[in-house]
C-alpha cells in the first residue's frame, strides 16, 4: 500500500506560499518539499478536491499546480489511483563516500566522515588491556553476549542515567551498525515494514533493508520532529520496528525533549511497534546541559543501540544492545547467524575507557565544542546564504542550501579538495538535495580552509559553470 499525505499536512508544509500566481507558488513549494524529502517519494498527494478545500484556493489552481509538477518530473499521475510524488533522477540520486580512497583523496579535506581521531586516554587503555589479556587466553575467547566485565560496565552507565539495567540485558557487538543488523534480523523479515527517520544515518537504513524489511520513511523537518506526522505514518503502515535517533539526530543534530519522548512512546505503543533507539551521539552534549532521560525509560520495550565509535574511537569497532529481558535470547539467536562475539582485547579496552569516561569524554567535548564553533563561524563568514541550526551536541551541521544542488556541490567540492556528503545520501527514499552535512570533526585550520573551498565550489555551482552533475559517483558512506 502506497503512503499518502493528508491535505492538512500539505497545508502546514507549504505554509504561506507565493500566490502570484497561486498555481506556480503552490507547485514550487511542493517541488521543494518533494526534493527535500519532507514529502517522501511515492506518496499519494491529496486529491484536487481535498486540497482545494483545505488551501481555500480554486480547483484550477491545484489542477495547474499538479500539472506543473508532472511537467518537471516531480509527480506522476496513475490512472484510477491519483497523483504520486517522484523526482526526475529517481530514488538513487546521491553521491556517496568510498570505502577505499581514490587517487588524490589523501590531499583532500574529508568531511564525509563524522568521526574523530582518538582522544587522549585511548592508547593508555590499550596498553593496560594488553596486560589483562593473558587471563583470557586459556579459554576459547568466544563471548557471545560480551565479556562480563564490559557488560557490567555498560549496564552501570544506564543505571547512572536513570534507566536500571542488569548486565545480562547487554549484548556487545562489533559496532552499532552490527547491532542494528542483529535487531533487524531478529524482528523483521521479507515484507515487514520498518519505520526510519528521513534524513537518517544511511548505513543503518541499509542494514535494516538487508533483513528484507520494507522501509517506511518518517520526515524529520529542519526544525525538528513532527510527531503528529509520525503518528499518521505509524497508523497507516503499522511497522514492526521504528529506528530512531532522539539524541543529536544524525544528520540534523536535533535533540528530542522528554515530553516529545513520552508522546512518541505512546504513538509507538498504539501500533505495537518496537522502538530501536540509536544513542551513538548521546554522550556528546557540548553545552554541559542535562540530557533527557533515555528513551527506554518512557518505552520499556525499546531496544537501545550504543556505540564506542563517536564517544571514544571508531577503531575500537564496538557497540552494544540494551534490551528487555524478554528479547535477549531472540537477539542472541539472531546474532549467531552473523558472528560469534566481539574481540576480547577491544572489550577490555572499552571497559577501561568506561571506567575513566568522565575525564576522557569531558576533554573530548571541549575539543569538539571548539571545532563546532570554528566551523559555524567559518560557514557564516564564507557562505552567508546557507542556513543551519547549531546543535548543542553531536558531530555535524545539517546545512540547507538556497537551492537543490547538494549533489552538484559535492561533485564540485571534490574538484576543490573537499569531500562532503550531500543530502540525498541521508534520504530514506530520495530527495533532500537542498542539504549537505558538514561534520566538525577535523582540526580548526582544516575546517576553516574547507569552508573557503566550499565557498569557491558553491559560487561555481550557482553560476552553472560546474562539472556535469553525477560525473563522479560510486562512493559508499562510512560514518
Amino acid at each position: 500500500m502506497a503512503a499518502s499525505i493528508s491535505p492538512q499536512r500539505v497545508a502546514t508544509l507549504v505554509g504561506d506560499f507565493d500566490r502570484s500566481p497561486a498555481y506556480a507558488g503552490l507547485a514550487e513549494s511542493l517541488r521543494l518539499l518533494i526534493g527535500d524529502g519532507r514529502i517522501a517519494l511515492g506518496t499519494r498527494l491529496p486529491s484536487e478536491r481535498e486540497l482545494t478545500a483545505t488551501l481555500s484556493v480554486s480547483r484550477t489552481t491545484v489542477t495547474r499546480a499538479y500539472a506543473a509538477l508532472r511537467e518537471v518530473g516531480y509527480a506522476e499521475a496513475r490512472v484510477g489511483a491519483g497523483t504520486f510524488t517522484r523526482v526526475p533522477s529517481g530514488r538513487t540520486r546521491a553521491l556517496d563516500r568510498a570505502l577505499l580512497p581514490r587517487p588524490g583523496d589523501a590531499d583532500a579535506i574529508d568531511l564525509s566522515c563524522a568521526a574523530t581521531s582518538a582522544p587522549a586516554g585511548v592508547g593508555t587503555a590499550f596498553a593496560a588491556a594488553a596486560t589483562e589479556l593473558p587471563a583470557y587466553l586459556s579459554g576459547p575467547g568466544y563471548f557471545v553476549a560480551g565479556v562480563p566485565e564490559l557488560q557490567q560496565a555498560i549496564a552501570a552507565t544506564y543505571d547512572e542515567r536513570g534507566l536500571p539495567t542488569e548486565p545480562d540485558q547487554i549484548l556487545v557487538t562489533p559496532g552499532a551498525l552490527s547491532a542494528a543488523s542483529i535487531v533487524a534480523q531478529a524482528f523483521t523479515g521479507p515484507g515487514d515494514r520498518a519505520l526510519v527517520e528521513s534524513p537518517c544515518y544511511p548505513n543503518a537504513v541499509a542494514a535494516i533493508r538487508h533483513s528484507g524489511a520494507r522501509i517506511v520513511p518518517s520526515p524529520v523537518d529542519p526544525d525538528g520532529w513532527d510527531l503528529d506526522a509520525t503518528r499518521a505514518v505509524l497508523r497507516q503502515t503499522s511497522p514492526k520496528l521504528a529506528y530512531l535517533i532522539p539524541d543529536f539526530q544524525n544528520p540534523t543534530g536535533h535533540l528530542m525533549t522528554d515530553d516529545q519522548r513520552v508522546t512518541l512512546a505512546r504513538h509507538l505503543a498504539g501500533t505495537r511497534t518496537i522502538a530501536v533507539i540509536d544513542e551513538a551521539h548521546e554522550a556528546l552534549a557540548l553545552e554541559g546541559q542535562e540530557m533527557p532521560l533515555p528513551f527506554a525509560h518512557h518505552s520499556p520495550g525499546a531496544i537501545t543501540i550504543g556505540s564506542s565509535s563517536k564517544t571514544f574511537w571508531g577503531g575500537l569497532r564496538l557497540g552494544w544492545l540494551r534490551a528487555p529481558h524478554e528479547h535477549v535470547e531472540r537477539l542472541i539467536n539472531a546474532r549467531l547467524g552473523l558472528d560469534l562475539g566481539s574481540p576480547v582485547l577491544e572489550q577490555l579496552v572499552l571497559s577501561r575507557l568506561l571506567a575513566d569516561r568522565a575525564t576522557i569524554v569531558s576533554a573530548h567535548r571541549v575539543q569538539l565544542r571548539t571545532q563546532r564553533d570554528a566551523l559555524v563561524d567559518a560557514l557564516r563568514r564564507e557562505l552567508p546564504s546557507w542556513t543551519f541550526h547549531v546543535p548543542t551536541g553531536g558531530l555535524a551541521l545539517w546545512c540547507q542550501l538556497p537551492r537543490a544542488a547538494g549533489t552538484d556541490l559535492a561533485v564540485e567540492a571534490e574538484r576543490h579538495g573537499v569531500i562532503v556528503a550531500p543530502g540525498p545520501v541521508f534520504a530514506a527514499e530520495g530527495g533532500l538535495d537542498r542539504f549537505v552535512r558538514i561534520p566538525w570533526t577535523r582540526p580548526v585550520d582544516e575546517l576553516e580552509e574547507a569552508a573557503r573551498r566550499l565557498a569557491v565550489a558553491w559560487d561555481i555551482v550557482i553560476s552553472d559553470a560546474g562539472s556535469e552533475p553525477g560525473s563522479r559517483r560510486g562512493r559508499v558512506m562510512v560514518a
